[in-house]
């Protein structure tokens, strides 16, 4: 397992984390991930896979609009965390969706009843914030909801990719 620090300058350090040849993850600074160790191996700023990493996320904090699905990106841990990763890699580039809709979509998918709430623990289980958009992830009626890298990173991003924000709701403190 290799690691680097990626510094994108308009929020927080991310860490980069690869294991045989995969991307297992992007984290938030202070975050952690079930399945990442705190201290990711070995540290390793020439890695190819993390190279990689490095330059799609240049292009996404240039205002590009890279498409995840460039990168060797690890495997979800179950079959409905993979289901929810497909539906959160289609929301497109400046655009949001919600909890609810992602439920909707895999009931359609697969017969089977969905809760929002499974959605939203799937979605924060993604080892792979920003790459795997799960800031496009919003509750009902434009509620900003948790999110690993904190909610005003979440709303930079979303401003980064030309979003509106000023129809959120905040949560109350």
């Amino acid at each position: 397992m290799h690691y680097t620090i990626y510094e994108p300058g308009i929020i927080r350090p991310l860490t980069l984390v690869e294991d045989e040849g995969r991307l297992l993850a992007c984290l938030f600074a202070g975050g952690l991930t079930p399945g990442i160790p705190e201290v990711p191996g070995t540290r390793a700023d020439d890695d190819p896979v993390l190279l990689q990493a490095r330059a799609w996320l240049d292009r996404y904090f240039a205002g590009e609009a890279p498409d995840p699905r460039e990168l060797p990106l690890g495997p979800s841990r179950s079959p409905f965390q993979a289901r929810v990763r497909a539906a959160m890699l289609a929301i497109p580039y400046g655009e949001t969706s919600t909890y609810g809709a992602i439920a909707r979509r895999l009931r359609e998918e697969t017969g089977r009843r969905q809760a929002a709430q499974a959605v939203g623990g799937a979605v924060g289980a993604n080892p792979l914030g920003i790459i795997v958009p799960c800031h496009r992830v919003m509750g009902e009626g434009g509620k900003l909801t948790g999110f690993g890298g904190g909610l005003d990173t979440k709303v930079a991003l979303l401003e980064l990719e030309g979003v509106d924000t000023s129809k959120f709701i905040w949560p109350k403190q």
